[in-house]
């Protein structure tokens, strides 16, 4: 009788979405890790800060002021007596939320407005790109100022202060990406299928520009904290008694020589949470890269 074969037959691998293959590029990415999971416990710490906050971050006790880190504040209090460490658990909301929401605004103008211009050309493409060149010749910095200086303080007119200067930049980099694409055989595909222009641009196109887009933009978080805590350290940006980050720098600045951890541990908390978005997005970038191989 002959011998039956027992080799088991060759199973057909599933094949990966490209997601799936970022996710796991990204997962093996320590460095990424790393940054993503100090972010996740910044915006946790700061989501549920009424819960771990043991002091109310207006509360002045007057018994402590200026105190260095003790038992009962381990950041020590501020030049009116307030919990410092409070502060920057409440601290946090304001920070992430202007990092956030100013980068996200400027990309969704960067990625509407790039895509646009990318696909026309001509005309229409010169006549924006020049007017993003002037645009982009006033620093972004100074334009956050003169908005700010002009309009007033608070959070509504900083995030229109931080967002205006960095729409032209996202404007030019999803032109970019646009330019490469119009060039690719599924757009012609489209086009002689009778599809509209704006189903091109934003049902075929955009999805293969919004992710690199995603990428940038969380760069552009870090930087924009760091440009808003700029802001409130020269008074233009959130004001006291709220708890932000930079202004609780403005506000220890008076106090540096002497009491030194009233600055030192919301710049501490600046630093950290920066590091981890950018080294997050370093990560991400990474993980798109597709010169990149498993």
């Amino acid at each position: 009788m002959a011998k039956q074969d027992k080799t088991p037959k060759p199973t057909k691998k599933k094949k990966q979405t490209q997601f799936s293959q970022i996710m796991g590029r990204l997962s093996r990415n320590k460095v990424a890790m790393g940054g993503l999971i100090v972010l996740i416990v910044i915006i946790l710490a700061a989501i549920f800060a009424p819960l771990i906050a043991p002091y109310d971050p207006n509360y002045m006790d007057y018994t402590g002021l200026n105190q260095t880190p003790s038992a009962a504040h381990i950041m020590g209090c501020d030049n009116l007596g307030r919990d410092i460490f409070s502060r920057i658990l409440y601290g946090g909301r304001y920070s992430l939320s202007l990092g956030l929401i100013c980068a996200v605004i400027g990309m969704f103008f960067g990625v509407f407005f790039g895509t646009m211009v990318g696909y026309y050309g001509g005309q229409v493409d010169n006549i924006v790109m020049r007017i993003c060149d002037v645009w982009m010749a006033i620093p972004a910095t100074l334009l956050a100022i003169i908005i700010s200086a002009s309009l007033g303080s608070g959070f509504g007119y900083t995030i229109l202060a931080l967002t205006v200067g960095g729409i032209p930049g996202s404007i030019r980099g999803t032109r970019a990406m646009a330019l490469k694409e119009r060039e690719m055989e599924y757009l012609e595909a489209a086009k002689a299928m009778n599809c509209s222009e704006f189903k091109i641009m934003f049902k075929h196109m955009m999805p293969n520009i919004i992710a690199p887009t995603i990428v940038g933009t969380t760069g552009q978080i870090g930087a924009t904290m760091m440009s808003a805590a700029g802001l409130s350290y020269i008074g233009l940006g959130i004001q006291p008694p709220a708890a932000e980050w930079g202004a609780m720098c403005s506000a220890a600045r008076d106090y540096i020589m002497k009491y030194p951890h009233m600055m030192i541990w919301p710049g501490v908390a600046i630093l950290i949470t920066v590091l981890a978005i950018n080294m997050l997005g370093d990560g991400l970038r990474d993980a798109m890269d597709p010169r990149l191989k498993d």
